[in-house]
């Protein structure tokens, strides 16, 4: 991890070759990110700067490093939930190592390869679409979607328009209810909530259990007790794969393989470059391992430096896996409110 923070900081602070928002940011800050970041902890040293992603030019966000040739650059946005989405610019470099990664866990899972995709949830300007597109194709399969506007769902429930959020659940329903019965499908990815609403469509959960393979779910959390009824009563015919990620870390995570039936789904990163930290949300002290808190994402790489980010959710803090660096999180949770705004999970 030392080796790689020395590096990533004399990437992103060397005025050759940092992006012009970092290099102005640095102005501001009380340290020297490349004389005295050297260990995971160092980077509770620098503030949380993910809103003032809100605002920023996406240009300013790109390292220097990269040359003046243009490059093929994709912008995603956090989901809105506490405000005005916060963006990132998502180099093709980074897209490439993240999904090599993905793709060498979906295989340790055991998650078929040469099937074809199927996901039912947000595509641009989120990430959630674009890299299931891009698994399912480095897989030998072929990519089929159902879009999903999350900040749309959210509105309606935190505005109490029950009626308008089942006509549009149903809307969405229908759509995957064409793919599953036309299409050979061996994956489906898909949130929580949605996979709540296929289970109660009879039709639709009779097809998934004779066409799919894997269930990966995420974008919003799932108890142990519905994970069991998934699991063993709904879809006891296909495996059931836990996500979590964020776009503001610029990447995610699956679930740990060989859990417990009454374990909570944990999730270890693809550490160094993303580590995560578990803090007394009132002291910002890490807890001690088996304790709850708020989730702290780091993301340390060529294409990008997030540090120090306070996620909307809270988790058991755990160490990693054999294999993995850093620590790992347990039974996420999302906080009641962030920032002052209510917290409304809706479909993602």
């Amino acid at each position: 991890m030392s080796e790689l923070l020395a590096a990533a900081m004399e990437w992103h602070f060397n005025p050759r070759t940092g992006s012009r928002f970092w290099l102005e940011r640095a102005k501001s800050l009380d340290f020297d990110p490349r004389a005295d970041i050297r260990t995971e902890a160092d980077l509770a040293l620098f503030p949380n700067i993910v809103d003032e992603l809100r605002d920023v030019r996406i240009a300013d966000l790109v390292p220097r490093g990269y040359g003046d040739e243009r490059i093929p650059l994709d912008v995603y946005e956090s989901g809105g939930t506490t405000g005005s989405p916060k963006r990132v610019a998502w180099l093709p470099d980074h897209h490439e190592r993240l999904c090599a990664w993905h793709s060498e866990v979906l295989d340790d899972r055991g998650v078929p390869r040469d099937v074809n995709w199927l996901t039912i949830g947000p595509s641009g300007p989120h990430i959630f679409g674009p890299i299931s597109r891009t698994m399912a194709h480095r897989r030998g399969g072929v990519p089929f979607s159902v879009d999903l506007d999350p900040r749309w769902a959210k509105k309606c429930v935190a505005q109490g328009r029950s009626e308008e959020t089942r006509r549009y659940l149903e809307h969405v329903l229908d759509q995957v209810e064409w793919i599953l019965r036309s299409q050979d499908v061996g994956v489906v990815f898909t949130t929580p909530p949605l996979l709540e609403a296929l289970a109660d469509h009879e039709e639709m959960a009779d097809l998934i259990n004779r066409k799919v393979r894997t269930l990966v779910w995420g974008g919003a959390s799932m108890s142990v007790d519905t994970r069991g009824l998934f699991r063993d009563e709904v879809f006891p015919d296909a495996q059931l794969l836990g996500f979590y990620g964020s776009t503001m870390v610029g990447g995610g995570m699956y679930e740990r393989a060989g859990l417990a039936a009454d374990a909570p789904s944990t999730f270890d990163p693809p550490y160094p470059f993303i580590s995560m930290r578990v803090v007394d949300p009132d002291t910002g002290e890490t807890v001690p391992y088996g304790e709850r808190g708020q989730v702290v994402m780091n993301h340390v790489s060529r294409a990008m430096l997030i540090p120090n980010n306070l996620e909307r959710d809270t988790a058991l803090r755990l160490p990693g896996a054999p294999g993995f660096g850093g620590d790992a999180v347990a039974d996420i949770r999302p906080v009641p409110t962030f920032a002052g705004t209510a917290v409304v999970e809706g479909v993602y």
